[in-house]
C-alpha cells in the first residue's frame, strides 16, 4: 500500500486514525521515556539498599543517562531518516537495553548501558513527537496531542506501583521484568509504524516545503532571498532568533526536574523513616503527569506557548519548594503534584512552538531543543550527588532547582513581552 492510498484511507477514517496514532505514540514514549529512562528512580533505592551502589555512584549512572540523551537529541537534526523506522529501532533498543541492565554487572557496563539507552530515548521521542504530531495535523485531529504526551506519565505510574508491590524480589528481577514488558509494549503498536515508501519519501523530499500549524493548516513556503523585502528578511531573523530562545530556555526545566525526579524516592524515605508514602510519590508524579498533558493539550491554541510555559516552570518550583519546607507525607504529596502536571505540558508546548516556528521540518529544532533539556538533566545530579553526599541532605541542590525554574519563566515572560506572536 503507497502513501496516497494509505492517506485516503485514514482521512475516511478520521478520528479513529487520529486515535491509532496518539495511542501508538503514547506507548511510545511510556517505553522510551517512562521506562527507558525512568524505571531507574525507583529502582535506585533498590540498587542502594542492596550494596551495589553508593549515592555518588547513582548520580553518575543518572548522568550518564542523561549524557546519552543530550548526544541523541543532538544528532537527531543530522538524521535523515524516515521518523518511523527511527521509532522502530528505538522502541526495539530500549526493550533490549533495559533488559540488559537486569544482566549485566557492575558500575562501568551499566553507565555504558544507561549512554547507550539515553540515545535510544532521545531519538524515540523526537521521532514519534514529530510523526505524532505531524500524522494528526494531517489528519486535522491536532487535539489527541494531548495523548501523546500521557505515555511518561503511564510508564511511571506503571513502574512505580511495580517497585511499590514487588520491590522484595529487587532491583534485577525489576530491570528485567520492565525488559520484557517493554518488549510486548513494542510489539503491540509495530506495525502502526510503517515505514514509508521508498519512492513516495523521495517524492515527499523533492516536494516545495511546506508548513502546518497546531492545527494543520497549510502555511506557504518562504520567498526566495532575491525576492525577499527588507521587513521580510527582519521577521525572518525574529524568527530564527525566537528558536533560539527556545532552545536556551527549555534547557532549564531540565535542570529543574531532574533533581526531584531522580531522587524523589531517596528524599522522602530519608525524611519519612520506615513509612509506606515514599514507595506512593513516585506515581502520583505520574498521574499528575497524565491529568497535565490532557488538559494541557485542551488549552486554546491561541494562547501563547512561551507564557504557557512560564506558567508551568513556576508550578515545578512551587512543588519543589513544598518538599523542603514542609518535608512531610502531606508536603511531597502536593510537591508530587505540582512537579508531574505540568511535567510533560512543558514538552508539549516547547514542540508546538517548535512546529510553530518550523512547521512540518521542526524535527532539527526539537533536537536541539531537546538536546538542551538533556544537557541540564546531565548537570542535575552531577551537582546534587556531591551536595547529598556531603551534606545529607538535597536542600541546597533543591533549592537551586527552584531558583533556576524561577530565571527561566522569568526569562520567556520577557522574550514574549518583547516578541509577540
Amino acid at each position: 500500500m503507497n502513501d496516497l492510498t494509505r492517506a485516503a484511507l485514514d482521512l475516511r477514517a478520521g478520528p479513529a486514525a487520529a486515535r491509532r496514532a496518539a495511542f501508538a505514540c503514547m506507548v511510545t514514549l511510556a517505553v522510551a521515556l517512562g521506562v527507558g529512562r525512568f524505571a531507574f528512580t525507583p529502582l535506585l533505592p533498590l540498587m542502594l539498599k542492596s550494596g551495589v551502589l553508593d549515592i555518588r555512584q547513582g548520580g553518575w549512572l543518572a548522568s550518564a543517562n542523561y549524557a546519552g540523551y543530550f548526544i541523541g537529541a543532538l544528532s537527531c537534526a543530522a538524521l535523515r531518516v524516515d521518523a518511523a523506522r527511527v521509532v522502530r529501532c528505538g522502541l526495539g533498543a530500549t526493550a533490549l537495553l533495559v533488559l540488559a541492565m537486569g544482566i549485566v554487572d557492575g558500575l562501568a557496563l551499566w553507565c555504558a548501558v544507561r549512554f547507550v539507552a539515553g540515545i535510544a530515548s532521545a531519538w524515540t521521542f523526537v521521532f514519534a513527537s514529530q510523526w505524532g504530531l505531524r500524522r494528526l495535523a494531517e489528519l486535522g485531529e491536532s487535539a489527541w496531542g494531548g495523548l501523546i504526551y500521557t505515555g511518561p506519565g503511564f510508564g511511571i505510574v506503571g513502574t512505580g506501583l511495580f517497585v511499590s508491590v514487588a520491590g522484595g524480589y529487587g532491583a534485577t528481577a525489576g530491570w528485567i521484568g520492565f525488559g520484557i514488558v517493554s518488549a510486548v509494549l513494542t510489539a503491540l503498536v509495530w506495525r502502526v509504524f510503517a515505514p514509508r515508501d521508498r519512492a513516495a519519501h523521495s517524492t515527499a523530499r523533492a516536494a516545495p516545503a511546506s508548513k502546518t500549524d497546531d492545527h494543520g493548516a497549510a502555511r506557504t513556503s518562504p520567498p526566495s532571498p532575491e525576492n525577499e523585502s527588507t521587513a521580510a528578511a527582519m521577521a525572518r531573523r525574529a524568527h530564527r532568533a525566537d528558536a533560539w530562545w527556545l532552545v536556551i530556555l527549555y534547557g532549564i526545566p531540565g535542570f529543574g526536574y531532574i533533581i526531584t525526579a531522580t531522587f524523589l524516592p531517596v528524599i522522602a524515605r530519608a525524611a519519612l523513616p520506615g513509612s509506606a508514602w515514599p514507595d506512593l510519590f513516585w506515581p502520583m508524579f505520574g498521574v499528575a503527569l497524565m491529568a497535565g498533558a490532557l488538559t494541557g493539550a485542551r488549552l486554546p491554541a491561541h494562547w501563547d506557548n512561551r507564557t504557557l510555559l512560564a506558567a508551568c516552570y513556576v508550578l515545578q518550583a512551587l512543588g519543589i519548594a513544598s518538599g523542603i519546607v514542609w518535608p512531610s507525607a502531606g508536603g511531597f504529596a502536593f510537591g508530587s503534584v505540582l512537579i508531574g502536571l505540568p511535567f510533560t505540558a512543558i514538552t508539549l508546548f516547547a514542540m508546538r512552538e517548535a512546529r510553530r516556528l518550523h512547521g512540518n521540518d521542526a524535527a532539527g529544532l526539537m533536537g536541539y531543543a531537546t538536546a538542551a533539556y538533556g544537557l541540564g538533566q546531565i548537570v542535575g545530579p552531577l551537582i546534587a550527588a556531591p551536595i547529598a553526599a556531603r551534606t545529607g541532605s538535597f536542600t541546597i541542590a533543591l533549592w537551586l532547582a527552584a531558583g533556576a525554574l524561577l530565571a527561566g519563566a522569568a526569562g520567556l515572560v520577557a522574550v514574549s513581552l518583547a516578541r509577540p506572536r
